[in-house]
């Protein structure tokens, strides 16, 4: 088993319920085990069009998983939650899950790229990650909570998971 972190966000509809039922749907899954999960953030959007503010979290777990399988996984609980998978880049989604973290490990793929490579700047990622594990660190030792400060995004507590 490995430690991996996991995004969540949503700004369409029921968005707190939307990333309720995703955190439920990656505990529901065999070779998945939910360590632990950050509170619920109200955060602005960044990047692409104007749009509804998102509700945010992201989810520590264990699990057997590939990095590749956990991607997969979080595709099909995106589009189990409604995702269209044509939605507009940065648009506004019901559902969006990435990996952040696997381990130590480093994957640089066209579609998948370990550690996530927006991380370090969205305060909205940042924030909840440091939340659940505030000694986490990238990959070659540099604390995430150093990053804060230098990160974008409005982020506001809403409410514990």
């Amino acid at each position: 088993m490995v430690t991996s972190y996991i995004a969540i966000g949503s700004n369409v509809g029921e968005r707190r319920t939307f990333c309720r039922e995703a955190v439920a749907f990656l505990g529901e899954t065999p070779g998945v085990d939910v360590i632990a999960t950050s509170s619920l953030y109200e955060t602005s959007p960044v990047g692409g069009p104007p749009q509804r503010s998102f509700v945010n979290a992201v989810v520590k777990i264990e699990t057997s998983l590939s990095p590749r399988a956990l991607l997969d996984l979080c595709k099909r609980i995106e589009a189990r939650l409604g995702r269209e998978p044509g939605d507009l880049r940065w648009g506004p989604r019901v559902a969006d899950l990435d990996v952040l973290l696997f381990d130590d490990v480093k994957v640089n793929e066209p579609d998948l790229e370990i550690p996530h490579p927006r991380m370090t700047t969205r305060a909205f990622v940042l924030i909840p990650l440091i939340e659940i594990d505030p000694e986490v660190a990238d990959p070659w030792g540099m604390p995430y909570r150093d990053l804060v400060d230098e990160a974008e995004g409005d982020v506001r507590l809403m409410e514990p998971f």
